[in-house]
């Protein structure tokens, strides 16, 4: 099975996105991005032109089992 990578931070603005927290949005290349960035890019993606949706968390056992990405991709 493949997994979420799960990254940590917003691409745009670099606010830290916990696996385990709501309000990520993605698109289907997996780019991130925060709530505020998601809605001031009229929820596309800057990269692919992708549409962002929410992404899910990773809670408790699973989270543990399979970490998040602890790659951070805000250039800044």
């Amino acid at each position: 099975m493949v997994m979420l990578e799960m990254r940590p931070d917003c691409e745009r603005c670099g606010v830290d996105l916990p696996a385990d927290a709501p309000g990520a949005f993605i698109c289907s290349f997996e780019c991130t991005f925060c709530a505020p960035c998601a809605e001031a890019l009229d929820d596309r993606c800057p990269n692919c032109g992708g549409e962002l949706m929410d992404r899910p968390t990773r809670t408790g056992k699973a989270l543990a089992n399979n970490p998040a990405s602890t790659e951070r991709k805000f250039r800044g």
